[in-house]
């Protein structure tokens, strides 16, 4: 496991959020602010054309009757 980046927690801490937000953050969260860690993916209509395409929603029987 690598060493902690305690001068950019401070500087997160310090400079960037209040400290109610700033130890509110999980793990991965202060990961992606001290720049650590690559976001996901960002979703565009392509990646949801696929997503649409490998996980359609499923219908109920009674979502297609008439009300």
């Amino acid at each position: 496991m690598a060493a902690l980046d305690w001068q950019g927690l401070l500087r997160v801490g310090l400079r960037r959020l209040p400290p109610d937000q700033f130890w509110d953050l999980t793990p991965y969260e202060l990961r992606l602010v001290l720049g650590l860690e690559q976001p996901a993916a960002t979703m565009d209509r392509n990646r949801l054309s696929a997503l649409m395409r490998d996980f359609p929603d499923a219908v109920s029987a009674d979502a297609t009757s008439p009300t």
